[in-house]
């Protein structure tokens, strides 16, 4: 193998986290801030690039950086080696509520196409590249559709999602319609575009997007119920403003309770 073969066990219901068992000498590549907390004698260091086998020299190595950088992600990622006898331990952490699904590329075929926020952590020699659409629609109104990330080797991979996550097995023709943020990944075998709602009621009023994505199969496509950009959408639209005052208490009768409260800063 040319990714190091790693073990380890996933922690936890909600807020998941995954403990990665490294041997004398194997290491594990993680995004920065994913860290959670790793036994005495692992040697934690900063790349740059993704730190693969196809990552060496200075050129692969810009070239490398300079992909993550069109993803939105750092230019450096950490890795973490074991230098001492006996196995030791490092955690790692998902950034909000949801799960941790384990990646094995190589029944994948050696590459796995995920949203371009979902790469947790990978084994040593794992590539993490992007995947640039062919399609001008899917470009342009697939939001998280134009550029996905790519995690290929024939090592382990850790991806998170965010809520409940569902697996569909997708025959061949087979077509499964979802919305574009729900995606977690799918395998390169996989077809995938963008299909506008239609109809002039549902665009505007239906409250769920222009567009939606089809994936035809065969292959395996990963689902998530809870995406990041809708929590975060949720919660600055239940977040207080104007002072620390939500919508309510900058009602007639929000300031008719601050009167009562003993609050008249209206």
């Amino acid at each position: 193998m040319n990714a190091h073969e790693i073990d380890y066990k996933i922690f936890g219901e909600e807020m998941q986290y995954v403990e990665i068992e490294l041997d004398p000498n194997e290491g594990v590549i993680a995004e920065a801030g994913s860290f959670m907390m790793m036994d005495q004698g692992i040697k934690m260091e900063t790349i740059f690039g993704d730190g693969s086998a196809t990552d060496s020299g200075f050129f692969n190595k810009i070239l490398g950086a300079g992909k993550r950088l069109l993803t939105g992600e750092s230019l450096f990622m950490t890795a973490f080696y074991n230098q001492q006898q006996g196995k030791k331990h490092v955690s790692f952490a998902s950034p909000y509520p949801g799960k941790i699904i384990p990646i094995d590329l190589e029944k994948f075929n050696g590459k796995f196409i995920c949203q371009k926020d979902a790469f947790l952590c990978a084994a040593k020699g794992v590539s993490i590249g992007i995947e640039f659409s062919k399609r001008i629609g899917r470009g342009f109104f697939g939001g998280e559709g134009f550029i996905m990330q790519k995690l290929e080797g024939d090592g382990m991979a850790f991806v998170h999602a965010g809520g409940t996550t569902a697996v569909k097995e997708l025959a061949p023709g087979e077509q499964l319609r979802v919305d574009t943020g729900c995606i977690i990944g799918f395998d390169a075998s996989v077809d995938y575009n963008i299909q506008f709602v239609g109809g002039i009621k549902n665009t505007l009023f239906g409250g769920e997007g222009m567009v939606f994505a089809t994936l035809t199969g065969p292959g395996t496509v990963y689902i998530q119920s809870l995406p990041f950009s809708r929590l975060a959408s949720r919660v600055f639209a239940a977040a207080p403003s104007g002072g620390g005052k939500d919508k309510g208490e900058r009602s007639i009768l929000g300031g008719l309770g601050n009167l009562l409260d003993g609050d008249n800063r209206f």
